[in-house]
C-alpha cells in the first residue's frame, strides 16, 4: 500500500469517527496525559488504520482480533475481544461501534479501553499481547438484592470456580465458558466467564481468581454482578445474558431475556487495583440520571479510603520485566514419567515421525488430552535456565494458526517438547497424494493458504517476539479436525547451537526448493525470506504440485516457478491450476498465483510484507503490481544456458560447485530455524 494510500485511508477514518455518534461505552478508561499524540502524528496514522480494518474485517469469525502496526515508538496495538457466545456479524458491529467510540472518549491517548456488553477493545503502545493485566477492574452490578443471600452467593461462588477451569482450559481461539445454576427460592443463576484467548492456561486462572475475589468489593448479596479487567471478565445474573449451550446449561422452565429487563439497571463504580504506575487515569462512569447524586457519593467516600491506604510504588527496570515475563511456572513443566507413560514409553506404534531435531510421538496425558511429543537429541549447548527461558518466551506465542507448545520436561538429560495433536497430518500429506487431494477444494485450499498467510503475519508483527521461520514449506503446516493450517516448529532453533546472528549464518538450514535466494547463497535471511518461501507454498496449494515437479514446454523444461511466471507472462496462468479446482473461483485463483509470483520475485526489496500479502487476500479489490522475473530463470528459452547459468542476487557469480555445496547442507524435509529475539 503507498504512502498516498495510508494517508487517504487515514483521513477517511478520522473523518468517520468525527461524524459518527456510536452508544455510549458501559465502561472505558483513558491511560496517560492529554496530548500523547498530535492529530498528524504517525502514531494516529496506524491507529486509525487499524481501527479501519478491525472495523471492516469480515474475517474476524471467531471473537478475538489483535493487530498491531508501524514501528517503536509510533507502534499501535489493538486488542478486540468479543463475548464467546456472539455471533461474528454482532461481534463486528460491536467492535466496529467501539472502534469509533474510543479515540472520541480518550483524544490523543496512546492507550485506552472501552467495551460493550457484547465486546471489548483495547489499544496501547505497549506489548499487550499474551500478557495478563489486573491493573484496573471495573465493577458493575444490579440495583436488586438476591433473596436468601447467603445461599445466593454461595451458588454464584460455586458457578464462577467452576466456570474458571473450563475457560482456563481452553484453546487459543478461545477461553470462555457459561452455564447456570439452580439457586435459592426458585432461582436460577447465570455465569459467564473469559479469558483473553492469547493467555496461557495459567494466566487464564490466575486472573480469573482475582476477578472473582474482587466480587465481594462490589457485588455481593446482588441479583447480578461484573468485574471486567484487561485480561478477562466475569458476570453472573439471575437472567440469561449469554445465547445457551444445550451440553452446558440445562433448560430452564421459562424464556429468559438475554439482556437485562429496563427495570433492573447496572451501576459502575470506580475501582483501581493499586498496582499501575503509569500516568494519571480516569474511568468515565455511565449511570442512570436517577442514581448520579447517590453514585458520586459512594464513589468519594470509596475513592477516599482507598487513598488513605499506601500506595504500592515502584520502578521496575526494563530488563527486570522481561526477566520476570520468562520465568519458568509449575504448569508447563511436565516430569518425565509423565510423558513417558503418555507414549507408552515412547513406543514404534505412537511414532509419529522423525524430524531434523528428534522423533515425534503421539501421546495421551492423564487426563485424555492427546498430544505430540518432540523428544529433541542431546547435542544442544545450552544450559537447563536458558532452556526453560527459550521454551517460555516459545509457549506464549498464541494464534490459532499456530501449533500451541503445551509444555516442556527438562529431567535425565532428557529435553522433551510436548504440542496439541492434530489428526489431519500435514498439508503434504494430502495435497500430494492423488487419492486425498481431492478432499481439497478451492475453499479449503483458500482457507490454508489465508491461515498461513495469518501465522506468519503474527509471527513477524504481532508477537511478542520477532521470528523469521525459515522452513516455511508443506510438511509444516499442519491441519486440525476442519482442516484449518497450523505452522509448526516455528520455536526450534534457539534451543539448540547454530552459528548465526539476527541477520546472516554461515550454516544454511532449509528445504531445497523453498529457500530464498539471498539466503541460500550468501546466508542473508529476513522476513522477506519467508515471503519467498509463503510464495512457493501458494503455488504449490493452487497447482497440487511439487515445486520440483518438471513441466514440460516446446524447448524447455521447466520446475513450478519457473513454469508459473511463463504462463502467467502468456495469459496462460490457467495451465498451472490443478484440475481438482474446476469447481472453483476462476478469479480468485488466478488472485493468489499473481500474490504467489510477488512472494517469489528476484529482488528481495520487491516481494511484499506479509501485513501487504495479508491485505492483499483479504480485500479483491485492492490492486496488484505486476511482479518481476523470479529467481534461477533462464534469461533466453536455452534450457543448456539455464544449467550453466551463474546466479547472485547481488550481481556476483557462483559456481555451480558451490550450488550444490550449499544445496546438501539443506534439508530435505526435516530441519526447522527460527530466529527469536524481543522487540
Amino acid at each position: 500500500m503507498s504512502a498516498i494510500s495510508l494517508v487517504l485511508l487515514s483521513f477517511l477514518y478520522h473523518l468517520v469517527f468525527l461524524t459518527a455518534q456510536p452508544p455510549n461505552f458501559k465502561y472505558y478508561r483513558c491511560f496517560g496525559i492529554k496530548g500523547n499524540y498530535t492529530n498528524t502524528s504517525t502514531y494516529q496514522t496506524n491507529l486509525n488504520i487499524l481501527l479501519s480494518d478491525l472495523a471492516s474485517n469480515a474475517q474476524i469469525d471467531y471473537g478475538f482480533y489483535n493487530r498491531s502496526r508501524g514501528k517503536n515508538p509510533d507502534r499501535v496495538r489493538t486488542i478486540g475481544l468479543c463475548r464467546g457466545d456472539v455471533k461474528p456479524i454482532e461481534c463486528q458491529g460491536c467492535l466496529k461501534n467501539a472502534s469509533l467510540r474510543l479515540p472520541q472518549v480518550c483524544p490523543n491517548q496512546k492507550e485506552a479501553v472501552g467495551g460493550y456488553d457484547d465486546c471489548m477493545l483495547r489499544y496501547s503502545n505497549q506489548s499487550i499481547y499474551g500478557v495478563m493485566e489486573s491493573n484496573f477492574w471495573v465493577p458493575l452490578w444490579n440495583v436488586n438484592n438476591a433473596t436468601d443471600q447467603d445461599k445466593f452467593d454461595q451458588v454464584v461462588n460455586e458457578l464462577l470456580d467452576r466456570l474458571r477451569m473450563k475457560a482456563a482450559n481452553g484453546d487459543s481461539l478461545l477461553k470462555y465458558a457459561a452455564a447456570n445454576e439452580s439457586g435459592p427460592s426458585f432461582q436460577t443463576v447465570y455465569g459467564a466467564v473469559q479469558c483473553t484467548p492469547d493467555l496461557s492456561q495459567q494466566d487464564c486462572v490466575d486472573c480469573l481468581v482475582e476477578a472473582i475475589s474482587h466480587i465481594p468489593d462490589c457485588c455481593s448479596t446482588k441479583r447480578g454482578g461484573r468485574v471486567i479487567m484487561p485480561s478477562c471478565n466475569i458476570r453472573y445474573e439471575n437472567y440469561r445474558f449469554f445465547v445457551p449451550v444445550a451440553q452446558d446449561s440445562p433448560p430452564s422452565p421459562s424464556p429468559s431475556p438475554r439482556y437485562s429487563p429496563p427495570t433492573l439497571i447496572s451501576k459502575e463504580c470506580l475501582a483501581f487495583a493499586g498496582k499501575s504506575s503509569k500516568s494519571k487515569s480516569f474511568i468515565v462512569i455511565v449511570v442512570p440520571p436517577i442514581i448520579v447524586v447517590a453514585i458520586l457519593l459512594l464513589s468519594s467516600v470509596f475513592i477516599y479510603f482507598r487513598n488513605r491506604k499506601p500506595k504500592e510504588t515502584s520502578q521496575i527496570d526494563e530488563a527486570d520485566q522481561i526477566d520476570d515475563e520468562i520465568k519458568p511456572t509449575e504448569s508447563l513443566q511436565l516430569d518425565f514419567d509423565t510423558i513417558r507413560l503418555a507414549t507408552d514409553n515412547f513406543s514404534d506404534v505412537n511414532k509419529l515421525g522423525q524430524g531434523g531435531f528428534g522423533p515425534v510421538y503421539k501421546g495421551k496425558l492423564y487426563n485424555g488430552e492427546e498430544v505430540a511429543v518432540k523428544r529433541l537429541s542431546m547435542n544442544s549447548g545450552q544450559g537447563d535456565i536458558e532452556f526453560k527461558n527459550e521454551v517460555m518466551l516459545v509457549a506464549k506465542l498464541q494464534h490459532r494458526n499456530l501449533v500451541r507448545l503445551l509444555g516442556f520436561c527438562l529431567e535425565r538429560r532428557e529435553r522433551l517438547l510436548v504440542y496439541e495433536f492434530l489428526p489431519n497430518k500435514s498439508l503434504d500429506y494430502l495435497l500430494f497424494d492423488p487419492a486425498q487431494r481431492a478432499q481439497l477444494d478451492w475453499e479449503i485450499r483458500y482457507k490454508i493458504i489465508v491461515g498461513i498467510a495469518r501465522g506468519l503475519l503474527y509471527l513477524h508483527e504481532d508477537s511478542r517476539l520477532r521470528i523469521i521461520h525459515r522452513d516455511i514449506k508443506t510438511n509444516n503446516i499442519l491441519l486440525d479436525e476442519e482442516l484449518n493450517p497450523k505452522i509448526s516448529d516455528f520455536g526450534m532453533a534457539r534451543l539448540f547451537v547454530i552459528d548465526q546472528t539476527q541477520s546472516n549464518t554461515s550454516k544454511i538450514v532449509g528445504t531445497h526448493g523453498y529457500i530464498a535466494p539471498e539466503y541460500l547463497i550468501h546466508g542473508q535471511f529476513s522476513m522477506k525470506s519467508d515471503v519467498f518461501s509463503f510464495g512457493v507454498l501458494v503455488l504449490e496449494i493452487i497447482s497440487g504440485k511439487k515445486n520440483s515437479a518438471t513441466f514440460h514446454g516446446e524447448n524447455s523444461s521447466d520446475d513450478l516457478i519457473s513454469f508459473a511466471w511463463k504462463t502467467w507472462r502468456e495469459r496462460a496462468a490457467s495451465n498451472i491450476i490443478d484440475p481438482v479446482l474446476s469447481n472453483g473461483s476462476r478469479n480468485e485463483i488466478l488472485r493468489c498465483i499473481h500474490i504467489g509470483l510477488l512472494c517469489v520475485q528476484e529482488n528481495v526489496a520487491d516481494r511484499p510484507t506479509m501485513a501487504l500479502v495479508s491485505l492483499m487476500l483479504s480485500s479483491h479489490s485492492l490492486s496488484l503490481p505486476l511482479p518481476s522475473q523470479p529467481p534461477f530463470l533462464p534469461k533466453s528459452k536455452s534450457l543448456s544456458e539455464m544449467n550453466s547459468r551463474e546466479y547472485s542476487s547481488s550481481g556476483a557469480t557462483r559456481s555451480s560447485e558451490r550450488r550444490s555445496s550449499n544445496s546438501a547442507t539443506a534439508s530435505k524435509n526435516e530441519v526447522s530455524i527460527t530466529e527469536l529475539y524481543p522487540r
